[in-house]
């Protein structure tokens, strides 16, 4: 179990920095997106078929079971690993999806969008990355819009840290503050969007996006310094679906 905890560990951890022996990749150039499946045995799985993110379009009407959110403030710490900000999250949160737990590990930030709804690129998107007991990978996406500051936003981007650090954080914040209020949502079966692009992932992508000023976002792109996003994947044959 120790093991198998591990290797999970691992993928969820998008190869942050502290990896020191995971193969470099970037979102641009000799390492871009376009070789991911080359540069590593490991990251063959960036040319399968079944891979993250997708043009959310032609969806199917379907009877999806509401899924069931327990967060809990639990935020400990803010850590940029040159690819994105990761707030790494205490256990006692979760997601419940096809009646399995699934406890939250850590949530992150891309700008632009990664998914797409209709063919619409949202300014931000956050995923909120679950781990199921077995091993077995959740993510849960919220499309973020130019609008209203964002509180929660406002409390984590208090202290930014530099590429490679990580700052601690106040506790008090929950990732439910993140939601939308509506929770109708899109489903697929995907993979991770950065290498290895593992698949098998349950992805729900929320309809209903959140707001957060042009200041915060701007704030976030200015530290990447370049998109963090992949771009989008051919659909294949999954079905999209919606409730």
């Amino acid at each position: 179990m120790k093991k198998i905890l591990a290797v999970c560990s691992l993928l969820l951890a998008f190869q942050v920095s502290a990896n020191g022996n995971s193969p470099h990749w970037e979102y641009s150039g000799e390492a871009g997106p376009e070789h991911w499946d080359t540069i590593a045995p490991e990251f063959a799985s960036c040319h399968a078929l079944n891979q993250s993110p997708v043009n959310l379009t032609g969806a199917v009407k379907a009877s999806l079971k509401p899924f069931h959110v327990s967060y809990k403030a639990g935020a400990e710490t803010l850590v940029n690993n040159g690819h994105t900000l990761q707030v790494n999250y205490a256990k006692g949160s979760s997601l419940e999806v096809d009646g399995i737990p699934f406890e939250l590990k850590q949530f992150h930030f891309h700008s632009p969008s990664e998914n797409q709804i209709n063919g619409k690129t949202y300014p931000m998107e956050i995923h909120f990355v679950h781990a199921s007991e077995k091993g077995a990978l959740a993510v849960l996406a919220v499309m973020v819009k130019e609008g209203k500051e964002n509180a929660a936003l406002a409390k984590l981007w208090k202290e930014i840290p530099k590429s490679g650090t990580e700052v601690k954080l106040d506790q008090s914040i929950n990732a439910k503050e993140l939601m939308p209020a509506n929770m109708h949502y899109y489903r697929f079966s995907g993979s991770l969007t950065t290498p290895p692009c593992t698949e098998g992932v349950r992805w729900l992508v929320m309809k209903a996006p959140i707001t957060a000023s042009k200041s915060q976002i701007d704030a976030f792109q200015a530290l990447m310094g370049h998109p963090n996003n992949r771009p989008v994947q051919p659909i294949n044959a999954r079905e999209v679906l919606e409730n």
